[in-house]
């Protein structure tokens, strides 16, 4: 199992380290000029050529990419003592801990790796993530769950009044909901339920997970603004989770064990419950797996549509200002995560079903 693990960490490493190279190549070769982003078109050269200094621009392009996979470890090698080596542990860039003195100058250093700064608002990338992530991971968290309790309850009666009025119209609707697209059906829900019937409803079309309190001006959570994104991120979701569960569980009950259990005697919701739904699961981890990563990283239109600052909101907003470290930091993040959603459903396969392990 240990060995099984090690690999599948060995490969999420790689897979890593292939996003990184082409998320640092694909950036370096757009049309663009950081400096003159940073500082504005009325930039003088000097101001120009300090900057590109400062951020490396004026080194050659593999010792740029060197220093930005320098950058990006957590396990680095600096220069420690001159501020105007390129390798310099700089303190307003690095939050790092000397490990040991490999030279006179150089030390390798354990740090939190640096996603360098946003060319508008001269952030750190990582203190981006770190204010907008919260935002993302809550509003995945809440579309996947009620897509999971959702979907497996409509899908268990599905199974159990197959070829029903019930059974065909939740197809049909699952059929839709995986159509529509997630920008399209934001938009269409976001007119209905917040513009149309917003003074039934008291839905706000752009809200926040957090407001303030106009009387003491305290911040408070306010759950209502999460309903209608979460529900228009959570309608794909919902619709596979329908079918999956539904085919699943027919398949299960046509097991002869299922019959045994049954000529036994044994309610129906008992043989559901204890026997057929455990065992009919399996598919779905890999899907609530993959959607929760999908819902992760592809939540830009719903929050986008819905002003959810998330990171898909400040990824549209990047890609409008051609802030490319934030671009770069959010693609990176959105793909470790999905590696290690990835590795963690391959370790959970492996402990369900010893086969994987052997294959």
């Amino acid at each position: 199992m240990l060995n099984f693990i090690i690999k599948r960490l060995l490969y999420g490493i790689l897979v890593i380290f292939g996003v990184t190279t082409v998320v640092f190549v694909l950036f370096n070769i757009l049309p663009g000029d950081p400096a003159r982003m940073m500082l504005g078109q009325r930039a003088d050269i000097n101001s120009i050529e300090a900057i590109k200094k400062d951020l490396g621009y004026d080194k050659p392009i593999f010792t740029q990419y060197l220093n930005y996979i320098n950058d990006l470890s957590p396990i680095s090698v600096h220069n420690t003592l001159n501020p105007e080596s390129y390798w310099y542990l700089n303190p307003q860039k690095y939050t790092a801990k000397k490990i040991f003195r490999i030279s006179s100058t150089k030390h390798i250093v354990a740090k939190i790796p640096y996603l360098r700064r946003s060319y508008q608002t001269k952030k750190k990338v990582s203190e981006i993530l770190t204010e907008t992530f919260p935002n993302t991971f809550i509003l995945a968290t809440v579309s996947i769950g009620f897509a999971i309790f959702i979907g497996i309850f409509i899908g268990i009666f599905c199974a159990l009044f197959k070829n029903s009025l019930f059974d065909k119209f939740s197809l049909l609707i699952s059929v839709i909901g995986i159509s529509l697209p997630s920008f399209f059906a934001a938009i269409i829900i976001a007119w209905l339920f917040a513009f149309l019937l917003g003074e039934y409803t008291g839905l706000n079309m752009f809200g926040s997970l957090y407001s303030i309190n106009d009387y003491t001006g305290e911040e408070y959570l306010n759950l209502k603004n999460l309903i209608l994104p979460a529900f228009t991120l959570g309608i794909r979701p919902l619709a596979i989770v329908v079918e999956l569960t539904r085919n699943s569980l027919l398949e299960v009950l046509s097991q002869d064990y299922i019959r045994t259990a049954k000529a036994k005697g044994l309610r129906m919701k008992k043989i559901i419950m204890k026997h057929a739904l455990k065992n009919s699961l399996n598919p779905l981890i890999t899907a609530i797996s993959g959607w929760f990563a999908s819902l992760m990283a592809g939540a830009v239109f719903i929050e986008y549509v819905f002003n959810w600052k998330g990171i898909g909101m400040i990824i549209v907003e990047s890609l409008e200002k051609y802030d490319f470290p934030v671009i770069m930091g959010s693609v990176l993040f959105v793909s470790l995560i999905l590696v290690f959603i990835n590795i963690f459903v391959d370790i959970i396969y492996a402990i369900i079903d010893p086969r994987v392990r052997i294959n």
